[in-house]
């Protein structure tokens, strides 16, 4: 691939970077443009037919609605916790467990945006956990940022361990079996049994950033957020912090290596809260004067004139929410299977190979819609204030219609550009490939920040694994580097690349009506994001290499 080539692949990462940080354009404007840009390129320099980009685009627009339909079902929630006066009710309450910002966002970004994760994935967490901190009386751009960075570790195991379970199960095999060099490489070791081998020695990679990472919110938070802008404000509670990650990577580790890549997410993030919102609520581990925001003191005079609705009724939608999304996830229920019975898509589109659908009474936008519709009637919104919630979620989708109908479609010409008149492999691929050919034994150190950039472009920590699972493999083995790592490397790489996430950003910031500040919130969370990778790839080189 010459020089020409290379730059053409490399066009969604620096379009998007160019536009939405560099120029600090709105979504809206950026990904069109980005879209267009990398349209006209793939037709005219990479060759691709006009029907296949065509074809790419509409499965993007496809998909994109597949993500406004979560988005909508967030937004929804939100605004009935708004009109019923339940944000007031939910801020007082957790004010009683810990008055401190920064071990509630540790609490909710991290420990139970995790818990979110393991239970439901797809952008599900940050859908949640960012309107839910607003509720508590953060910044909207605070809780957008803490809940993309805690969105990170919990990833290699979202939904379930679907990131293993199809995400690199399925990127290994070539139809229903494991690829030529895959089964020359295992013998008679079975694809499930490396699969397994590699989810354990993720969550060891996941360990320092893991422990670290509650601190990082900590500190983020303090510096960026606070009246004072200080780093040493956020340091101050490192014994809780390091504690909080330390029960949470380590459960996960422990729970990879005996039970697989189903529910390391859910059962470690699950002990963490168990013990941690004890200790945060006595107090132990904490500084004695709570960190607030200097709105704090005003919002508090304002919840002591309201006739407050009991907490266990206001946080309804959520404790509803969450338990219909475990219940449906859960691979030995019958749930699962029969929401997805009922599918919506488009198969070989425009007489291509390219076929997408997608689930819609088991995405998560159905269950936070359900749990709103019946969280009228628990929180009694009257009729008028009913319809008054659905119209303004629905016209709240406009603008991340705009961007997501843009940005996805983008995405989705770049991994299928696999079919162009110039003998060239996909976009992912030849970019990949051009790097490992010229790093070669240094790979260890770059292998997570291609599953990052998978994770960046396309949306999904599974996608990325989809895409990149079987190169990875090709260049450990080429380098007589241990495979299972390099795939462990890939798949904490794809989950610490959901910080950056385009299409989780546009989502995020769209519940909380954050529309137009995406690239700000890209410049808070890309340095977190490469400096997990990095650290995720030097203890890979300790541990095993």
């Amino acid at each position: 691939m010459n020089t020409l080539y290379f730059l053409v692949a490399l066009t969604p990462v620096l379009l998007v970077l160019f536009f939405l940080v560099i120029l600090r354009l709105p979504a809206t404007t950026a990904m069109p443009l980005s879209w267009l840009i990398h349209a006209l390129l793939a037709i005219f320099v990479w060759r691709m037919p006009l029907v296949q980009v065509t074809a790419a685009s509409l499965e993007g627009i496809i998909i994109a609605g597949s993500v406004l339909w979560i988005i909508f079902g967030a937004i929804f929630l939100l605004n009935i916790l708004k009109t019923s006066g339940a944000i007031l009710s939910i801020r007082t309450g957790f004010n009683q467990i810990t008055a401190d910002r920064r071990v509630q966002a540790v609490l909710i970004a991290y420990l139970f945006g995790s818990f979110l994760e393991g239970a439901s994935g797809f952008g599900t967490p940050a859908a949640i956990c960012a309107p839910f901190l607003v509720a508590l009386g953060f910044p909207p751009l605070a809780a957008v940022v803490l809940s993309l960075v805690s969105n990170s570790i919990a990833v290699s195991y979202g939904s379930a361990g679907t990131t293993f379970l199809v995400g690199l199960t399925q990127g290994l095999q070539q139809g229903v079996s494991a690829a030529p060099q895959v089964s020359l490489f295992l013998g008679q070791t079975s694809l499930n049994d490396f699969v397994r081998t590699a989810a354990a020695q993720t969550a060891l990679l996941n360990l320092v950033p893991g422990i670290i990472l509650p601190l990082v919110l900590s500190v983020m938070l303090t510096r960026f957020w606070g009246m004072n802008k200080s780093w040493r404000e956020g340091l101050a509670i490192w014994k809780f912090a390091l504690l909080s990650g330390f029960i949470f990577a380590g459960s996960s580790a422990l729970i990879a290596g005996l039970l697989g890549p189903d529910f390391p997410s859910l059962l470690g993030s699950m002990v963490a809260l168990m013990v941690m919102i004890p200790i945060a609520r006595k107090g132990w581990l904490l500084p004695k004067k709570p960190w607030g925001f200097e709105t704090d003191h005003i919002n508090n005079l304002d919840l002591t004139s309201e006739n407050l609705m009991p907490l266990s009724r206001a946080i309804t939608p959520y404790i509803l929410a969450t338990i219909i999304l475990l219940l449906t996830r859960l691979r030995f229920l019958p749930f699962k299977e029969w929401l997805n019975l009922v599918q919506v898509g488009w198969d070989q589109i425009l007489g291509t190979g390219i076929s997408t659908s997608f689930a819609p009474i088991y995405s998560p936008g159905a269950i936070f819609t359900l749990a709103g519709l019946v969280s009228f009637y628990i929180l009694k919104v009257n009729g008028n204030k009913m319809k008054t919630v659905l119209s303004n979620s629905a016209g709240n989708l406009f603008s991340s219609t705009i961007a997501l109908g843009a940005a996805v479609p983008l995405v989705r010409i770049f991994i299928n550009s696999g079919v162009n008149q110039i003998g060239l492999e996909s976009m992912p691929i030849e970019l990949a490939a051009s790097m490992a050919l010229t790093l070669g034994s240094s790979w260890p150190l770059i292998a997570p920040f291609v599953g990052a950039m998978g994770a960046f472009i396309s949306g999904s920590a599974t996608f990325s694994n989809l895409m990149f699972s079987l190169f990875q493999f090709g260049v450990a083995v080429e380098n007589n580097l241990p495979p299972a790592t390099i795939m462990a490397l890939q798949s904490a790489g794809a989950a610490l690349g959901n910080m950056i996430c385009v299409v989780n950003v546009v989502a995020a910031s769209s519940v909380v009506g954050l529309v137009g500040k995406e690239g700000k919130i890209i410049r808070f969370t890309l340095l977190p994001s490469l400096m997990m990778c990095l650290i995720a790839a030097i203890v890979a080189i300790i541990l095993y290499i």
